[in-house]
């Protein structure tokens, strides 16, 4: 039997609005324990991990609360290395987006010990490129991709051994429709793979994610990183930075289906969840459908 690790990070400290770090409640609220449990797999709900109060300080050397995220990633990416070597699938419960960082370096730590090649399907609004010389905010929840490929503030990459923890041919972005004009040069300078809305709205989600999965095989760890602002703010509206335009209900249950097909899917993260915006805790029930579609959910057997 699979074995998953809830881990919640509840804080906002690397966002622009206040209520992020009520995400893992609403999650659990939302009934993620039970909804996996449903579906035959053995859940072990950590608790949430304890780092420092979001101070809400301008940014400084153009980063926002950076010695605050180093700490909340330091406990993350410990907890995510915990479930890792215990051979569970770990589930990251943000929080913000720049908890990724944690998370992701512990991920591509443990596949260099193990010898897996790892892939990273982003999936999200935004392209989160962002370094502390481009940003136009400073906050870090806008720089974890930097980070993971080495480009962001030095306390925050190296972590999984390497200066990075991902290169650029490992992650995937899905649903981008929100890029800052200097991220739009570092995506082509670094030569990501963007499936932005204008491919998804030409090709269709089936045929995205038939390009996206196209090379996963079986020494493949899959982890998606998900954030919940992916999704139209008319199907999600609980998110801090929401884009209009986004992916349908149907269309993300289709990636997440496709995704768990594959087998592979060996970590995940849910994060930038606010509940102080949301609807009668609508966006994370919808997360729990998702996450539930990703661990192999499905109408019929298949």
């Amino acid at each position: 039997m699979t074995t998953v690790s809830l881990i919640g990070a509840p804080t906002d400290v690397g966002a622009s609005t206040r209520g992020a770090g009520m995400g893992p409640d609403a999650l659990r609220v939302a009934g993620i324990v039970e909804g996996l449990r449903g579906h035959l797999l053995d859940v072990i709900d950590r608790g949430n991990l304890a780092g420092p109060p979001n101070p809400w300080l301008p940014p400084s050397l153009g980063v926002r609360h950076l010695s605050e995220v180093v700490e909340w990633n330091r406990a993350v990416f410990g907890a995510v290395s915990a479930a890792l070597a215990e051979r569970h699938v770990p589930v990251l419960m943000g929080g913000d987006h720049c908890l990724a960082i944690g998370s992701i370096s512990a991920v591509a730590r443990h596949c260099r010990e193990q010898g897996r090649h790892l892939r990273v399907v982003w999936l999200d609004a935004h392209s989160d490129v962002n370094t502390e010389a481009i940003s136009p905010s400073g906050n870090l929840h806008g720089m974890p991709v930097a980070c993971l490929l080495g480009h962001g503030p030095s306390a925050l990459v190296g972590w999984s051994g390497e200066r990075a923890a991902l290169a650029p041919d490992q992650i995937d972005f899905i649903g981008i429709r929100s890029v800052d004009a200097e991220e739009k040069r570092a995506i082509r300078d670094l030569g990501l793979s963007v499936y932005d809305m204008r491919h998804i709205d030409e090709h269709g989600m089936r045929h995205t994610m038939t390009e996206v999965l196209a090379d996963v095989d079986e020494n493949t760890h899959l982890h998606v990183s998900f954030d919940l602002d992916c999704l139209d703010p008319m199907e999600a509206p609980g998110v801090g930075t929401g884009v209009r335009g986004g992916p349908t209900y149907r269309e993300m249950q289709l990636c997440m289906e496709m995704i768990a097909d594959t087998g592979r899917l060996a970590s995940l993260d849910v994060v930038e969840i606010n509940p102080a915006l949301d609807v009668r805790n609508r966006t994370a029930e919808l997360a729990v459908d998702f996450i539930q579609s990703l661990f192999g959910a499905s109408t019929l057997a298949r």
